[in-house]
């Protein structure tokens, strides 16, 4: 079956999304339950993905606990910002190449290989001498755990099947909260108690058993196309881009900051045509193309994480400076969108309608739009307690739709181009948070956040630079709608044709 509008290739069927005659996808009979996920057949496998997500949030977070002790150590503060930049730069890039690599070596050569490479970043930055050289260890960190998300999200749909797909999203929302939550108090304590560098090395272990886990569950998945170049120019456009969107946030002059912003997301629009033109593609022939399901869904999957972006900046820095609280009460007020997410995404994974699941997908934007206005208003008023319902209807967003988001992402996509599809999702979601980071740093820059000394006055700034993010919302709802829409489409034009 070809797209009516591009005829390019989309999935023949959808079974979680695909209105049933009696527009029931319920199979009955075969929801599956929680137990199914460690059952004899997927144990090895969900433990692989947790522990490849546990890695993957750990290290994108822990570094700000762990870093002011290795700065005393051996100097390099002025290289502080790089070391999360750096990890998303490299994890961004070979996130989208994991697919290509996939497909040309078989999934558990490249999780070896990626492994291996993270492993090896890792002690490189725990012996380092020098901020230089934590800073190539965490770009090896990077580079390795892009292609273990990539690749980790791929196999879902090639492990489970179609009824486990949302359970699976619900556990890896739980380990991701945990780990990325629990995680910086961890290595801080190792920190404090024992060495900086303990708490890098605390991913040896884990690393390790991913690597055995990896072994033996990508065994059977060792399919290998024919040999193929990776397209250089689309990445090196793309690494330039992200390379100026992350370098904003350190620049003093805002105007400086909104020419190099400006100027980074003009060359990741070009690395996006450049790679449509190109014979051997990293992303998938329908990424970002507004008539069919799957460009219209990543286009959902980037503008989520762009607006929610602004509260990763500053909702955790503005209950400090607005409210008062400490370090600790704030970290974990912040807490609470994530456990928010996690807790729906659990509780919602049951659902077996095909209505209700493209319901919940729309729902994810609208959610995200009203949590996000009650967390400006509550900055506005001095509030609390709006602060907390936003930040809770905010991580619902997320949690309800997520996985359906997902799932119908996967399920879309041509058979031979899932794997790309499926990889883009980890990336486009870093690559979103991390374009979000650099407009909040943008806006809340402009309002003076940076400099902010005193409470008095504090609240205003703060409410606008969390207000300017909803505008990104608004398009997201819109490409929500049109995304179930034309997924609910896709199965009646097949019979049709």
């Amino acid at each position: 079956m070809t797209n009516r509008v591009t005829g390019s290739p989309e999935s023949p069927s959808l079974p979680a999304f695909a209105d049933a005659p009696d527009d029931v996808a319920r199979l009955s009979g075969e929801t599956g339950g929680w137990l199914d996920l460690v059952s004899r057949e997927h144990l090895t496998t969900t433990l692989m993905l947790s522990m490849g997500v546990a890695l993957f949030a750990f290290n994108g977070f822990f570094v700000s606990t762990v870093l002011p002790s290795a700065i005393a150590e051996i100097g390099g503060g002025q290289f502080i910002a790089w070391s999360v930049s750096l990890y998303l730069i490299g994890s961004i890039v070979a996130g989208v190449t994991a697919a290509q690599l996939k497909q040309r070596f078989g999934a558990r050569r490249v999780l070896v290989v990626a492994t291996l490479v993270f492993l090896a970043g890792t002690v490189t930055a725990a012996m380092a001498s020098s901020m230089e050289q934590v800073l190539l260890g965490r770009i090896g960190q990077g580079l390795g755990e892009g292609v273990v998300a990539a690749i980790c999200y791929a196999l879902i749909p090639a492990l489970y099947p179609s009824r486990l797909v949302p359970k699976v999203f619900g556990v890896e929302a739980l380990v991701w909260t945990l780990a990325s939550f629990g995680g910086p108090f961890a290595a801080g304590w190792l920190a404090e108690s024992l060495s900086w560098r303990m708490a890098f090395l605390i991913n040896l272990p884990f690393g390790l058993v991913f690597l055995l886990l990896a072994l033996f569950t990508a065994r059977a998945r060792e399919e290998v196309a024919d040999a193929h170049g990776l397209p250089l120019s689309p990445l090196l456009l793309l690494s330039i881009g992200l390379l100026m969107i992350l370098s904003s946030g350190v620049m003093a002059e805002a105007w400086l900051s909104a020419v190099l912003v400006v100027s980074g997301l003009i060359l990741l629009a070009f690395s996006v045509q450049r790679d449509r033109a190109s014979p051997v593609s990293l992303m998938s022939h329908n990424a970002f193309r507004l008539s069919s399901t799957v460009g219209t869904g990543l286009w959902l999957v980037l503008l989520m994480p762009v607006a929610q972006a602004t509260s990763s900046v500053y909702f955790v820095f503005g209950l400090q400076h607005g409210f008062g609280f400490g370090p600790l009460a704030a970290g974990g007020l912040g807490a609470i969108m994530a456990m928010s997410w996690s807790l729906v995404a659990v509780l919602v994974a049951h659902v077996g309608t095909a209505r209700a699941r493209r319901r919940a997908i729309e729902a994810g934007p609208i959610l995200q739009c009203a949590g996000m206005m009650l967390v400006a208003l509550g900055f506005y008023q001095g509030s609390l307690t709006l602060l907390v319902v936003g930040q809770i209807i905010v991580g619902a967003a997320f949690g309800s739709s997520w996985a359906f988001l997902s799932q119908m992402l996967m399920e879309a996509s041509a058979v031979t181009e899932r794997d790309k599809t499926s990889g883009l999702i980890p990336t486009l979601q870093s690559a979103g948070f991390a374009i979000g980071a650099a407009l909040a740093g943008l806006t809340g820059n402009s309002f003076g956040l940076g400099n902010l000394s005193i409470h008095e006055g504090a609240n205003g700034a703060f409410s606008t630079t969390f207000l300017i993010p909803v505008l990104w919302t608004i398009p997201a709802i819109l490409l929500a709608r049109r995304a179930t829409r034309l997924a609910a489409e896709l199965p009646k034009y097949s019979q049709q044709h």
